[in-house]
């Protein structure tokens, strides 16, 4: 199998990691036993094809040429992000809307000047970090109103740029990704606890863009809750707001920028609140009689005041995937975690109501087991999607949150209506839920689709699914996205989720900050 295309369309960038034919082969008849779903022979991803020409390169002004990409692999994998769609595609070398050249700024000054001459060349402008959004919030899909497109490449810009270690506070370069971050904040004896399951090629100035959470299911879980001050490059100008620890004058320029998605600029670098890494570690893994029943004793654990660092509530079906546990009840994974004192007290009081409410423990006090088994399946599962996708099966996920006195009609529906879907459009197929963050007040169901694909077929396939299970989840009162952020996918269903007042309101910050429009058109709005 070619890894030529493999940076364009894989996980890793480094072609080495390419699964290879001989291996997939090798895992197809355990792959199809272990999920009981049929499975194809590997498909072989197609060489990539001559990209349409570049409209922008030959008119850049000399400065923002020497920053400046035009080769094919590099607008290629600048055109996709990483969702089942993008990988299916990537596969198939089906670049339709590749950036016609990359731009790699060495300093903010750079992206002043990349900003200001394509407002007046009517070039847009498509920000890009890691490129992990499953949403399409990356892909240069802007429609004809423009005379080019550029993505934006913030790989350079990165680093901790300074740590203030009495207020526990980091200055970091937007384009830090997550494994670096965490290197260069260990000498200091720091952590932003922050690890998302796109960890190792997410970056902070990502995670700012989209309001991503990490892995940890309580408290601190947010970027939001991190974020200490953050700057932006507009088009009209700078937006940099005060470090400070509260303020109550008036809306937060913070919260604007969180979650903007590349609309209303380019954040360029964040203050994060830091802290000390974790001196004690204790885990549980429980098990549930059904997946209510396990939501239940989460609701109760929170309820109680205890903030677990994890908490996933998994159904039976997807824990038997994992291998968390394979005895036809849902587990509930536990750990909780402190830089000062003793843990045991709080993993005691969770023993203790997981019982009352009739959940049995599997095993408790490290770090092994069937907890380390989730664990690693959690880090693993993009690498293993990209096989799974090779094999011919649909592998998609979507998330949202919703209140605690709605949760078990809610997940009832959203399964029901998805799992219909599923077997309308692919014959047989399976939906599973967990739960990855939970709060005082509800819980964010996050919801994995397989089901075999027909080959040539999968993007109908895919967007049938994706229509049922977004329209499931706005009918029953959930949210089109927990953490995935809005990007071109969700645009529709966010239109019907926010209020209209706020919908003119954000149509007139665009218009302010960014009057030709030329940043990330077609995220959270429409094309103008």
């Amino acid at each position: 199998m070619t890894s030529l295309t493999y940076p364009v369309w894989g996980w890793s960038r480094d072609p080495a990691n390419a699964p290879k034919r001989q291996d997939l082969e090798a895992m197809a008849p355990i792959v199809a036993e272990h999920l009981g779903l049929p499975v194809q022979s590997p498909e072989q991803p197609a060489p990539l094809l001559a990209l349409p020409p570049d409209r922008v390169s030959s008119r850049l002004p000399a400065g923002l040429a020497a920053l400046a990409s035009a080769d094919d692999i590099d607008r290629a994998r600048h055109a996709l992000g990483r969702s089942y769609r993008d990988v299916v595609r990537g596969i198939r070398a089906d670049v339709t809307s590749p950036p016609d050249v990359v731009l790699r700024p060495a300093s903010e000054a750079d992206v002043v000047a990349v900003l200001d001459w394509c407002t007046h060349a009517g070039v847009a402008v498509v920000p890009y970090s890691g490129g992990t959004s499953v949403v399409g919030g990356v892909e240069p899909a802007v429609g004809d109103g423009y005379s080019g497109v550029v993505s934006l490449d913030l790989e350079r810009l990165t680093g901790v740029l300074e740590v203030d270690p009495m207020s526990r506070a980091a200055r970091v370069a937007a384009g830090t990704p997550g494994p670096r971050l965490e290197e260069q904040l260990r000498p200091h004896g720091l952590t932003a606890r922050f690890f998302p399951q796109s960890f190792e090629r997410s970056t902070v100035g990502g995670w700012v863009a989209t309001r991503a959470a990490g892995h940890f299911s309580t408290r601190l879980t947010h970027i939001d809750d991190l974020v200490e001050s953050v700057r932006a490059v507009t088009p009209t100008g700078t937006w940099e707001s005060r470090r400070l620890p509260g303020s109550g004058a008036g809306p937060s320029p913070d919260r604007m920028l969180l979650g903007s998605e590349g609309t209303l600029g380019v954040v360029t670098e964040a203050w994060l609140r830091v802290q000390p890494r974790p001196t004690h570690r204790w885990a549980a893994t429980l098990a549930a009689a059904t997946f209510s029943d396990g939501a239940q004793a989460v609701r109760l654990l929170v309820h109680d005041g205890l903030l677990p660092a994890t908490c996933r509530l998994i159904d039976a079906a997807e824990s038997a995937t994992t291998s968390t546990l394979s005895t036809g009840e849902a587990a509930l994974v536990l750990g909780f975690e402190s830089y000062g004192g003793p843990v045991e007290n709080d993993a005691q009081r969770a023993i203790e109501l997981a019982r009352d409410a009739g959940l049995r423990i599997v095993e408790a006090g490290d770090r092994g087991g069937s907890g380390e088994a989730w664990r690693s399946s959690f880090v693993r599962a993009p690498y293993v999607r990209e096989q799974l996708v090779l094999l011919g099966l649909v592998v998609e996920t979507f998330e949202t949150a919703i209140t605690w006195d709605r949760f078990d009609a809610f997940v009832a529906q959203v399964t029901e209506d998805t799992t219909a879907s599923v077997r309308r459009v692919c014959g047989e197929g399976r939906v599973t839920c967990r739960l990855t963050h939970v709060y005082t007040d509800g819980a964010a169901p996050y919801f994995t689709v397989m089901a075999p694909a027909r080959r040539g077929s999968e993007l109908a396939q895919w967007a049938d699914i994706k229509a049922a299970a977004s329209e499931a989840i706005l009918a029953a009162g959930g949210t089109i996205t927990h953490h995935h952020a809005v990007g071109r996918d969700h645009v529709p269903y966010y239109a019907d989720q926010r209020p209209d007042p706020f919908a003119r309101a954000l149509a007139a910050a665009k218009v302010a900050v960014d009057p030709a429009g030329v940043l990330n058109p077609g995220v959270l709005l429409p094309v103008a």
